[in-house]
């Protein structure tokens, strides 16, 4: 976290993804956060590599002359707050660094919305990370994922995209990452402003 002129400046020193391990659940609305920080991680020339100490698929590099860290926890969706509290604790980096990216069934499809703090609203994940945290006071980015009145939340989240809907979230993510991108580059406020209207239509 920078000042300038009196007013903090949020910079993300650590990004995080959230989704579960297992091939069964690759490409599941739930993995979403996998994919995102897959993405981040191509696009930086990054490579990951399994870090027991934190619990996950780690790596870290230069970005936008920022030193920036990823993870992607592999101990399940519910415990991901383990991972994230080791790699803060190991760095000694407050909440505020770390950007959570994850899936929000509450978001309609095509959709992002930024927030600079938060309850977990109902996601397994981010109330783990609350809790191991002590705070609900870090940035995140949630991408929706959409409800489907026919199916059980479980079944739903955990399920795959139709083609259709994969072809949405495909430009999505790349909208996540114009918005990272920018969170480092000029802040995560700056980012907010441009990105939480912003939408994927599924034009014929």
């Amino acid at each position: 976290m920078t000042q300038t002129n009196s007013k903090p400046i949020v910079i993300p020193q650590l990004i995080v993804g959230l989704g579960n391990p297992e091939e069964k659940y690759h490409k599941t609305r739930h993995n979403i956060g996998f994919e995102a920080v897959d993405i981040l991680v191509q696009s930086w020339g990054l490579s990951w590599q399994q870090n027991k100490r934190f619990f996950g698929f780690f790596t870290e590099g230069q970005h936008r002359g920022n030193k920036i860290r990823l993870l992607k926890p592999t101990t399940y969706m519910n415990r991901s707050g383990q991972a994230v509290q080791a790699v803060l604790d190991w760095y000694k980096l407050s909440p505020e660094s770390v950007l959570v990216i994850y899936d929000d069934m509450d978001l309609p499809l095509g959709k992002l919305r930024l927030r600079l703090s938060g309850s977990a609203g109902g996601h397994n994940g981010m109330k783990s990370i609350i809790s191991h945290l002590n705070s609900q006071n870090f940035p995140r980015l949630r991408i929706g994922i959409g409800k489907d009145q026919q199916k059980e939340t479980i079944s739903h989240v955990l399920g795959k995209f139709s083609p259709q809907e994969a072809q949405i979230t495909s430009e999505i993510l790349k909208v996540a990452e114009k918005a990272v991108d920018l969170s480092l580059k000029e802040g995560f406020e700056k980012s907010m402003s441009l990105y939480n209207s912003f939408s994927v239509v599924n034009e014929p």
